[in-house]
Formats: structure tokens, C-alpha cells, sequence
């Protein structure tokens, strides 16, 4: 088994319970973890024997540029897409990051992580 991580994925997007959140948008980082059997691919050199991370990297804008009430949504629709479209991964961790959220204070990011095995 190995881990295969696209960390620091910055994308805008528009999502939060307020309206204002989803009109105007935020900045967001999302970081996604995968543990898969990286044995054959460690052994025959080929992408189609790993987990690609253009892949998890194109699943993560994709559903952020879907908005949601909650980050804990994002993160969710993000980890089943891991799940299908990979069938190498055995399991998934998914970090979404609010930057500079609308809480009434000096807050850098509010942070939701989520982790599923099959």
C-alpha cells in the first residue's frame, strides 16, 4: 500500500449557507489524500497501473465549482467521485478550506476533513 497526495488545490468557488457567499465566492484549499496498492505501478513504471493525481486533481474543481450550503457536502461528492472513478483506492481523506470565512473575526480558514475506507 502508498499514499498518493495533490496537496494545496487553491479554486474560487461559491459556497456557504449566507447569500453573500454564494453570490460573491471565496477562496478555497482543498487537499486530498488517497491510500491505494501502488506495488504494480512501483514495479512496471506505467500510469494506468497508479492512481493519477491529474485525475483526483480534476475531480476536486469539478465538484468545486458546484456550489454547496456545506463544506462537509464539497468534501463528501469529492471522496465518492475518488471512489469511482478509481478502484485501486481503498481509502480517501478530503480537507476543504474556507479562506478569511464571513465569522465575525480575524480567522485565517475554517477547515472540514473528512476520511472513508471502502
Amino acid at each position: 500500500m502508498g499514499i498518493i497526495k495533490v496537496e494545496n488545490i487553491r479554486v474560487y468557488a461559491y459556497h456557504g449557507c449566507l447569500n453573500e457567499e454564494t453570490m460573491i465566492g471565496s477562496d478555497y484549499r482543498v487537499d486530498v489524500s488517497v491510500e491505494a496498492d501502488l506495488e504494480k505501478s512501483s514495479v512496471t513504471d506505467a500510469l494506468n497501473d497508479t492512481v493519477d493525481y491529474v485525475t483526483l486533481n480534476a475531480i476536486v474543481v469539478e465538484e468545486m465549482a458546484v456550489p454547496a450550503k456545506l463544506l462537509e457536502a464539497v468534501a463528501k461528492r469529492i471522496m465518492d467521485r475518488v471512489f469511482e472513478s478509481c478502484e485501486t483506492v481503498g481509502s480517501v481523506s478530503v480537507s476543504v478550506s474556507k479562506i478569511n470565512p464571513p465569522i465575525g473575526g480575524d480567522v485565517e480558514k475554517v477547515t472540514i476533513i473528512l476520511r472513508e475506507s471502502r
